[in-house]
């Protein structure tokens, strides 16, 4: 499925960081160029890492792949940005095989702990990409390796305890893995929207089974902070759109529709425009009476985080935070998939009522 390395690479880039889930960590590579004699100032060297950077952008990951190993090639192998960008391409293209190679490539010119320990993640989770959804025991273990020794390099790494606790959950180790989600969600800056989905990791490690949207935060048009995570006992509708596209035009109608029938409803609905034009989106929005909470993401960045190439195209996630249905195009039957789980919400809040009674009463 599609969006299955679409949502690991999106997992990569949220939880690449070392001293918080979601920022970049703060180091030079090892390996890497110091004076100005050396590659760096080749014009050779900077147009094969532009354009690599340009097709890893558009999703054109053979390309990329050709100009980063053109560019490391320059470098006489040394490269450890030129390696960095092929293993994110090889990713994306489906190349598991080739980027676990590269990160012991990276491994050889890295001497810092803390990018050992960032390399270590980087092949576990290719390792656990190539093993697919339904990995092999050994294939979970080989990824647990890599995430301990990312720890052992570096050991107040929150995105190896993710990591490890995701893996531990998959090989049933429950226990192991609450104990790593409890140190990550520790460890993590309180700004960090991983940091919330880590709590609940922590509080029942089977949620970590579920296929999840990636975690999120943004502030909509009217202010309000959403936090995929926050959402619990909810249903969560996104929607990809732009005020130029033809398609969403013809579905907003029915967007309207949704949100109308199912106001007071255990529901949130967030739209994400493509729009650049900001003023155009805003006069849009209100001209259109579009009540709901707004939000523009004009870099494509969380677009990108789920691997959205097309809209209009939803996302319905269920009260658990599981991402239960994706569709692409007008004519989707979001309405039935929304009616189902807030039935379901509405049977899980009533027995969690029933439950509260009886405890209550004793």
């Amino acid at each position: 499925m599609p969006l299955l390395r679409s949502l690991l690479a999106a997992s990569i880039i949220l939880v690449s960081a070392l001293p918080s889930i979601g920022q970049s960590p703060d180091v030079t590579p090892a390996g890497g160029p110091t004076d100005a004699s050396s590659y760096t100032t080749n014009p050779k060297w900077v147009a094969a890492m532009r354009e690599g950077k340009m097709y890893l952008g558009e999703r054109k990951p053979a390309f990329a792949k050709h100009d980063f190993n053109k560019a490391n090639k320059i470098a006489g192998g040394a490269c450890w940005e030129c390696l960095d960008g092929l293993y994110s391409a090889q990713l994306a293209e489906g190349d598991y095989k080739g980027a676990i190679e590269t990160t012991e490539k990276m491994e050889a010119l890295t001497t810092s702990p803390v990018q050992k320990s960032l390399v270590e993640i980087k092949r576990g989770d290719a390792i656990l990409a190539k093993a697919g959804e339904k990995p092999k025991p050994e294939q979970l273990e080989q990824a647990h390796e890599a995430f301990q020794q990312a720890l052992t390099n570096y050991p107040k790494n929150p995105p190896a305890l993710y990591r490890d606790g995701e893996t531990l959950a998959r090989m049933g180790k429950m226990d192991e893995a609450k104990t790593c989600f409890t140190q990550c969600a520790t460890l993590a800056k309180p700004t960090d929207p991983a940091r919330l989905r880590a709590q609940h990791f922590a509080e029942d490690p089977e949620l970590a089974l579920k296929k999840r949207a990636p975690a999120f935060e943004v502030t909509a048009l009217d202010g309000t902070r959403f936090n995929l995570d926050a959402m619990d006992g909810r249903v969560v509708l996104i929607d990809f759109w732009a005020t130029w596209c033809g398609p969403c035009n013809e579905e907003l109608p029915h967007v309207k529709k949704i949100a109308k029938e199912f106001a007071g409803e255990p529901l949130v609905i967030l739209s994400v425009s493509w729009d650049n034009d900001d003023a155009k989106w805003r006069e849009f929005i209100q001209k259109n009476e579009m009540t709901w909470m707004q939000y523009r993401d004009a870099g494509h960045t969380l677009s990108n985080a789920f691997g959205v190439e097309a809209i209009p195209h939803y996302f319905v996630i269920d009260t658990d935070g599981g991402l239960t249905t994706e569709m692409v195009g007008s004519g989707s039957n979001v309405e039935g998939k929304l009616k189902k789980l807030l039935a379901k919400a509405h049977d899980a809040q009533k027995q969690r009522l029933e439950t509260a009674a009886v405890s209550g009463g004793q």
